[in-house]
């Protein structure tokens, strides 16, 4: 089903409001006195619903974010703050460890925010400019190589991934990666 629509969440939204008053009218009318008046109409409200839930499973859900920001960090007592509290309430962290000269980096840095609002409420996500920091902080990481990505639990490194191909294969390993620790 093709739609040209200005802005296509609104479309949605306006088939699944219209469907639910549909099938509250129908409702009513259906129930009125306990007898089924209108079998026909209840067979049509169901097809309404059956189509609004495809639409539903098209369209992405608005009530949650499609992407987060990742924070940034600035320095080697930021980074210990962060752990200390990630730590306090025993959930993962993933850091980003990037260039602003480097492509890849670039490039994948949106992916990683649009996976931060899959697993919001579970994980905090933040990136590191290299070229922005001391070289304290890169070394307390032990990068040497642009994209990585860390994963940190209880205050240490559990896992890395050093992101030099595909960024649909680089997200696919985070998302593995996240999954063993969450």
């Amino acid at each position: 089903m093709a739609v040209s629509a200005a802005n296509p969440h609104m479309f949605c939204k306006e088939i699944y409001y219209n469907s639910r008053d549909q099938l509250q009218q129908q409702q009513r009318v259906e129930n009125v006195g306990g007898i089924l008046l209108f079998s026909s109409s209840k067979r049509q409200a169901i097809k309404g619903l059956k189509r609004e839930l495809k639409l539903k499973a098209f369209w992405q859900d608005i009530t949650r974010p499609s992407s987060v920001e990742m924070e940034a960090i600035t320095d080697v007592a930021q980074l210990d703050q962060i752990l200390d509290h990630a730590k306090e309430i025993s959930q993962p962290i993933v850091i980003e460890w990037m260039a602003s000269w480097c492509r890849k980096c670039i490039y994948l840095k949106p992916k990683l925010e649009k996976l931060a609002a899959e697993y919001t409420s579970k994980m905090k996500f933040y990136c590191v400019d290299v070229n922005n920091v001391p070289q304290t902080l890169v070394k307390r990481g032990n990068i040497s190589k642009m994209p990585t990505i860390q994963l940190w639990k209880d205050g240490e490194m559990k896992e890395e991934i050093i992101g030099g191909h595909k960024a649909w294969i680089v997200i696919d390993e985070v998302r593995e990666m996240i999954q063993k620790y969450v």
